[in-house]
């Protein structure tokens, strides 16, 4: 992240909450005139999702970087390993809760969600079984992908329910084990 997009999101995080907050707040909090704020931000609901914006990215480049003997989706659950330590590092609870009790924000998530199943899918394509078709490998690799990637949302809605008194790391463990169980290599 820049240094004005990181002061930029956290003045938002220390502003925003229940009650209305208005760009012209934010830039005034960061320092920034309204104008340079649309220099970084298309409106103040980027400001929070911005976080959220490169993990799908992330958890792919994660995923491609996995040793290639691990299972797909031991391999996917490891992937996740980098983006759970930023975020319990930068203490995203309150971030989370907040995209996740405000309709406008969390539909901003749902759509971006869906863009992390598309790229963890591209990653999960190499480690597939040549022997299907290549359509048929990137059916199973968008299933497993959308898999992987609902077991995270439900961790992190249980994160958010239990007001981080379990870590998001285990409560995925016990989601993705769920779904398949998470055999080590």
């Amino acid at each position: 992240m820049t240094p004005w997009r990181d002061r930029l999101r956290g003045t938002a995080r220390g502003t925003t909450g229940r009650s209305p907050t208005t760009v012209d707040q934010i830039a005034m909090a960061a320092g920034l005139s309204p104008r340079s704020f649309f220099r970084y931000f298309a409106n103040k609901e980027a400001v929070v999702t911005y976080v959220l914006d490169e993990t799908g990215a992330d958890i792919a480049d994660a995923l491609a970087a996995r040793p290639a003997e691990e299972e797909p989706w031991y391999a996917l659950r490891r992937a996740f390993d980098e983006v759970i330590e930023k975020w319990t590092r930068n203490q995203s609870l309150p971030m989370i809760r907040l995209i996740h009790d405000t309709p406008v924000l969390y539909a901003k998530h749902l759509h971006q969600e869906v863009q992390w199943n598309e790229a963890i899918a591209r990653s999960l394509v190499t480690r597939l079984s040549k022997t299907p078709p290549g359509e048929e490998r990137r059916l199973r690799a968008g299933a497993l992908a959308a898999a992987g990637v609902a077991c995270f949302a439900y961790a992190r809605l249980e994160w958010v329910a239990c007001d981080g008194k379990r870590s998001v790391a285990e409560l995925l463990d016990l989601a993705m084990d769920a779904v398949s169980p998470l055999s080590r290599p």
